[in-house]
């Protein structure tokens, strides 16, 4: 299917699968109907499964967005009943009209029936996901969902949730990001289930690529084992001193290693200056996520500085992996950084990345479709360098075969059932659809917006969230109380604004805005104090040190503003 018909099926509303081979465009399609979306003043929620791949359109992780914890199977009635009691998400949810799920082959059966049960329960609305629209997006050749133990179900696809959906194909064929022959005609062959003499001979000649010594390689492996190898040798090639930081805990051991199971935290980290980092949580308002890239560029009271590969500097502290029961009550918590070496990475935790150089070892894959996955991480097949392949590496998912061409031959019918509409025809049906979700069908109103939205504003008018608006004022504005000012509000309140902007947007700028003299190491130690020793009611709703006890534990010697800004700027 061409981008331009597949687009003309997402602004009518229908619920929309987009699938296809590695840089088909998949992702430039959702930026172009986000882009719609937000002309119409609609702001679509974005989620993915990892915090790597919802970063690309800046969006969430799913287990964030729906307040899933680490749970990994279908979230029962008394926990959707707690979540029903957060105002919090009510409001996140009342707000919802447009849901993309991105990335969708790393999202277990589990996950999607649970977003789909607690959809309908907070939109109190029996129809499939609470009868928004639901805009899926990804390639089922992808890797499947990590899991400890057999499931003879992997895919979303295999929830009975999928079929009640009506979802239209829209299966994109034409190539756009890697601009190499060779690299195609190898992933195409791999798709196929059948690779030539051809594919292999191209291959074959990556054993002896000289990589780009400009380029720093990532590497790839199968195994956590060869990752963990690699990353030992090159943390012990720095000179310098190290730091060990172990874990803390609270809760029953069984609990403990149930978190340690699920999560990628580790029981011991040892760091050097100097060394490649990946972080594995996700924390917008320190402005990183699950994915993020880094190098540790020093040490502070002992505490890792890191920068990260976009070149924002962050002060690593300590983060919470929680086991909450089907009250929604923690049970265990367990305190460490939320780092680990990323000299090498898994191949599942590269899925969502593209790379300009890579080394790649398929010698020992153990699962089908992981060459595939890592062969199509790469632009072009000069940015390769193979240190080992096996006959698996070129297998794929025979269940993934089976469905592929089924899916084709709907995406094919779906364009034929659209080609006979006019323009006119499809425009009335898109104009129907916006004003069904009470976004802007004036035209006048479009072009100002479309105006806006180039000049990285967003408009002021009242119909707008609050926050948005005060993002339309930082371009002129040059502080904090400026903005302030020109909205009628208090400094507080756009500090919290702020941080709004700051989880829907991790890339946002707002150091320009950032105080001076902010009391930095009083407001980090009364944090770290109360976050080791503080009690639950210190912290909110969203598992958050609540503003009270920070100003408290500092005998109002900090004003709540300071410790607001300390906070909101990742230095606390």
């Amino acid at each position: 299917m061409k981008q331009t018909t597949a687009l003309n099926l997402l602004k009518s509303g229908k619920n929309i699968f987009i699938t296809g081979s590695a840089g088909t465009g998949k992702t430039y399609l959702l930026r172009q109907y986000i882009q719609y979306l937000k002309e119409r003043r609609i702001h679509p929620t974005v989620v993915a499964p990892t915090g790597i791949a919802a970063s690309h359109l800046k969006g969430q992780t799913i287990h964030s967005f729906f307040a899933l914890g680490i749970r990994d199977t279908v979230v029962d009635n008394g926990y959707v009943a707690f979540l029903l009691e957060k105002s919090y998400l009510k409001s996140r949810f009342s707000k919802l009209k447009v849901l993309i799920i991105d990335e969708v082959s790393m999202v277990s059966p589990e996950i999607f029936s649970s977003m789909d049960k607690v959809l309908r329960a907070f939109k109190n609305n029996p129809e499939p996901f609470g009868g928004v629209q639901v805009v899926i997006s990804g390639d089922f050749f992808q890797l499947p969902p990590v899991s400890r133990e057999f499931k003879e179900k992997r895919f979303a696809w295999q929830s009975p949730v999928w079929k009640s959906l009506e979802l239209k194909s829209c299966y994109l064929e034409e190539k756009f990001r890697q601009d190499d022959n060779r690299l195609i005609f190898v992933l195409d062959e791999i798709r196929s289930g059948e690779v030539s003499q051809k594919s292999q001979s191209i291959l074959e000649q990556c054993f002896h690529t000289e990589l780009n010594s400009k380029l720093t390689a990532t590497k790839l492996f199968t195994h956590n084992v060869d990752v963990d190898r690699i990353n030992i040798e090159e943390l012990n090639r720095l000179k310098g001193k190290s730091q060990t930081f172990k874990y803390t805990s609270k809760g029953t051991a069984k609990n403990i290693e149930k978190i340690f199971k699920t999560a990628l935290v580790l029981e011991e980290l040892t760091l050097k200056k100097g060394a490649m980092v990946i972080f594995i949580k996700n924390n917008p308002e320190k402005f990183y996520v699950n994915g993020t890239t880094g190098m540790v560029v020093g040490f502070e009271n002992d505490i890792p500085v890191v920068k990260t590969s976009t070149g924002q500097k962050i002060r690593v502290v300590a983060e919470d992996w929680t086991l909450e029961n089907d009250k929604g009550e923690n049970v265990a918590t367990v305190s460490q950084m939320p780092l680990r070496l990323a000299w090498a990475i898994t191949i599942h935790k590269s899925q969502g990345m593209t790379l300009d150089a890579v080394q790649i070892d398929l010698s020992q894959t153990f699962e089908v479709g992981q060459g595939y996955v890592a062969l199509s991480r790469i632009r072009n097949i000069e940015g390769l360098q193979l240190l080992g392949l096996n006959e698996m590496a070129l297998k794929v998912e025979p269940l993934t075969l089976r469905i592929d061409e089924p899916i084709k031959k709907a995406s094919m019918k779906a364009s034929d059932e659209i080609m006979v509409y006019s323009e006119e025809e499809l425009e009335k049906a898109h104009t129907n659809y916006m004003k069904s979700i009470g976004g802007s069908t004036n035209f006048l109103q479009i072009e100002e917006e479309k105006k806006l939205l180039r000049a990285g504003k967003s408009t002021v008018s009242s119909d707008v969230p609050t926050h948005m608006k005060t993002k339309a004022l930082m371009q002129s504005c040059d502080s904090i109380k400026q903005i302030a000012k020109a909205r009628g509000v208090t400094v507080a309140t756009i500090m919290n604004h702020f941080s709004t902007l700051k989880k829907e947007d991790i890339n946002i700028d707002l150091s320009k805005f950032k105080p001076k003299n902010l009391p930095i190491e009083a407001v980090q130690q009364a944090v770290l104090a109360l976050e080791k020793e503080g009690s639950m009611e210190d912290f909110g709703d969203d598992g958050k040190l609540r503003y009270k006890p920070i100003f408290e534990a500092l005998n109002g010697q900090v004003s709540y503003d300071e410790i607001r800004a300390t906070r909101l700027f990742g230095l606390a």
